[in-house]
This record gives structure tokens, C-alpha cells and sequence, in this order.
């Protein structure tokens, strides 16, 4: 018998709070996908605290409990740091590389918050993280939305039947991608490391490239950069897909010579947008003189949405 999912939130929550959907759904899959796989009986527990409120934002405190095998005190201090484990025998039996903490704890900072764990060896733990939300009231989002097109519709009545080019050697990522592209009417191809996506993207009804950046024979920040030495292949927009949504990894995406990225595990609304956005400049201008242009406006630049005062 394997644990029992909960929810707990509580009863005095506002009703509408805006952040960054994708960072808040990566950092939770994160802790719970360790807590669901310790876990062997009980339970594990996803728990919403309010821990400070102001006029205009709310500092929320986000857990996951479980009553896994647990971690000794002098091993939680460093569970936080890249490729860090509780032992080697936990990646024997479990597997992982021991990023996913580390990765949580910067997606959490970028939102103005932390991340820590509490924890009892043979009892279980507790993983935590804090952002800082907007608050809303009145009718929520709904009210903001009525009476506009979703990026969604609109790649349905733009761009339907054109060619995407999907590049990614997980077959699980594959097929998402593919069904949720299919879904708004564009045509998917798909290539499974980089050398395959330089073969393919030759094609000369390519309209845009999801590039895995992680893929065995050769990566996708290598393929970007033979794409772009082929001639007929600089304009098309290469849109990077990574779990790593980084200064860092936007700036060597760039420097490969990708227009964009989008995060995964994929939010379909903020994929339509990204994709939508280039693929209507795609056939409206030159991206070669745009790019830096673009990026200050594409719904996927992480730094113009996230550089802010955390206050």
C-alpha cells in the first residue's frame, strides 16, 4: 500500500494571489516528487501557510510533510547545495542527481523567498519553501481576460497547420509537446538528439524549434549553433526547453543563438504565448535585427519579469 496524498490550505486565504505559476508548480513537483518516492507508507502532506500579509502582497509558506525514512541533522545544512544526497545509498536505491533541491531553493530566492527542511531520521520530513504573491480582490482573473483571445485561439486562427520542430530524446516530453501542439492545429515533427534536429529543420516548412538544451550525441545549445551556420535556417526561431530557467541559462541560450525558452515541465498558457509571440514575428520581421528587441518583450524572459525589488 503505497502513501495517502493530502491538501491542507487555509481558510482565510484571499481570494485571487498572482505569481509566477510555472517557478511555484516546479518547485512543488520538485518536493513532492522526493516525498512521494521516500514515502513508502503513511502519507504526504501539501500545506499552504500565510505567514505575513501587506496591502499589496502576501508572503506564503509552502510544505510538503511526509513520513518517509527521513535525513540526519548533520546532513540537512549541505541537502540544499548541488549534487548533494543524503548518502550514496540514497542514489543507489533511489536514484536522482541531487539538483532538485538546490534548483527549488533559486527558484524560491527569484521569488523573493527561501527554502529550508525540517526533518527526523525513521519519522519523516518536512520541505518547505516561501514566495512573496500579489494580492488581488474582486472577480480575479476571469475579469482581466473576459472578452480577449487566448494565445491559444489565436495560434489556432494565425498559424494553423504550420511546422514545429520538436527536439527532445525523453519520449514522455515528446508526446506532451506534441499533443499539446497538435491541439491548436500546428503540424509536429520531432527529432531526437541535436544531429537529427540539424537534418530536420531543413525541411522548408519549419515555422519554429523546441530544442531540448540536455540530449546524448549532441546538445541542443550545439545544435543551435550549427543551425544557425546553415543559410537558409537564421531566421527560424529556436525556442530552448529547460527545467533550469536561469540568468545563467538564458545567456548561453543566447550566445548558441536561440531566440527564447520555455521552462518544463511545460504551463501551456505561458508556451502558446511564447510560441505565438515569435511566430508572429516571424512573419513580420527580420529576427536577426529584433532579437534583442524581442527578448525585452517575449512572455518567457525570466529576468524582465523577475529583476524587481523584493519587497
Amino acid at each position: 500500500m503505497g502513501a495517502l496524498l493530502l491538501f491542507k490550505f487555509p481558510a482565510d486565504r484571499p481570494p485571487y494571489l498572482y505569481g509566477d505559476a510555472t517557478r511555484l508548480q516546479q518547485a512543488l513537483l520538485n518536493y513532492a516528487t522526493n516525498a512521494i518516492k521516500f514515502t513508502e507508507h503513511g502519507s504526504v502532506v501539501l500545506r499552504v501557510r500565510v505567514l505575513e500579509t501587506t496591502d499589496a502582497t502576501q508572503l506564503v509558506r509552502f510544505e510538503v510533510e511526509d513520513t518517509g525514512i527521513g535525513i540526519d541533522a548533520e546532513v540537512l545544512p549541505r541537502l540544499f547545495d548541488a549534487f548533494e544526497q543524503a548518502d550514496n545509498s540514497t542514489t543507489r536505491k533511489y536514484g536522482g542527481t541531487g539538483l532538485g533541491l538546490a534548483i527549488t531553493r533559486r527558484l524560491a530566492e527569484l521569488m523573493c523567498g527561501g527554502a529550508g527542511a525540517q526533518s527526523t531520521p525513521g519519522v519523516g520530513s518536512t520541505f518547505w519553501f516561501t514566495a512573496r504573491l500579489a494580492v488581488k480582490e474582486g472577480d480575479g482573473w476571469d475579469s482581466v481576460t473576459t472578452g480577449r483571445e487566448s494565445p491559444e485561439e489565436l495560434i489556432r486562427q494565425r498559424h494553423a497547420g504550420r511546422s514545429i520542430l520538436i527536439v527532445d530524446d525523453d519520449p514522455m516530453n515528446l508526446e506532451v509537446a506534441r499533443y499539446l501542439l497538435e491541439d491548436v492545429g500546428l503540424t509536429v515533427k520531432t527529432a531526437e538528439d541535436g544531429i537529427r534536429a540539424i537534418i530536420r529543420v531543413q525541411d522548408k516548412d519549419c515555422a519554429a524549434v523546441l530544442m531540448d538544451m540536455q540530449m546524448p550525441n549532441m546538445d541542443g545549445l550545439e545544435a543551435t549553433r550549427r543551425i544557425r551556420r546553415i543559410a537558409a535556417c537564421h531566421r527560424i526561431p529556436i525556442l530552448a526547453m529547460t527545467a533550469n530557467a536561469f540568468a545563467e541559462d538564458k545567456a548561453n541560450c543566447l550566445a548558441a543563438g536561440m531566440n527564447d525558452f520555455v521552462v518544463k515541465p511545460f504551463d501551456p498558457d505561458v508556451l502558446f504565448a511564447i510560441l505565438l509571440y515569435w511566430l508572429d514575428l516571424g512573419r513580420a520581421e527580420d529576427q536577426e535585427n529584433c532579437t534583442r528587441r524581442a527578448m525585452e518583450a517575449s512572455p518567457g524572459t525570466i529576468d524582465r519579469r523577475q529583476e524587481q525589488k523584493c519587497s
